[in-house]
């Protein structure tokens, strides 16, 4: 066997369902060569790590506007009245959660 110019081997491992993905992947992109295709991916694959805590601050944002409104709706069954300073709370939490989801996608747009 001649000089290999990649004379170094890494061994991988994957379940019958990762060797499918794969193939499915390369099949997308036309090729054939799965060292080829894995070397490639190896060194110029993108990874995308997301933090997000403009998504933490929504789930927190839902969870208290979720909890007004049970309020809202426990004295309404109570005492069949609906008070406009509760609706006007009610806005208020749903309006910073637009903003909040606004400045996600914001956010999420911007990855490259």
């Amino acid at each position: 066997m001649g000089k290999r110019s990649r004379p170094i081997p890494i061994l991988l491992y994957v379940s019958e369902s990762e060797k499918s993905a794969i193939e499915e992947k390369m099949a997308i992109l036309g090729t054939d060569n799965m060292s080829a295709y894995l070397r490639k991916m190896a060194i110029d694959g993108q990874i995308i790590k997301l933090e997000l805590p403009e998504l933490k601050e929504i789930t927190s944002l839902l969870r208290y506007t979720s909890n007004n409104i049970n309020q809202i709706a426990m004295r309404a069954n109570a005492s069949v009245r609906i008070y406009s300073e509760d609706l006007a709370d009610i806005q208020g939490s749903l309006d910073h959660v637009w903003a909040a989801q606004n400045a996600l996608l914001q956010k999420l747009a911007a990855i490259p």
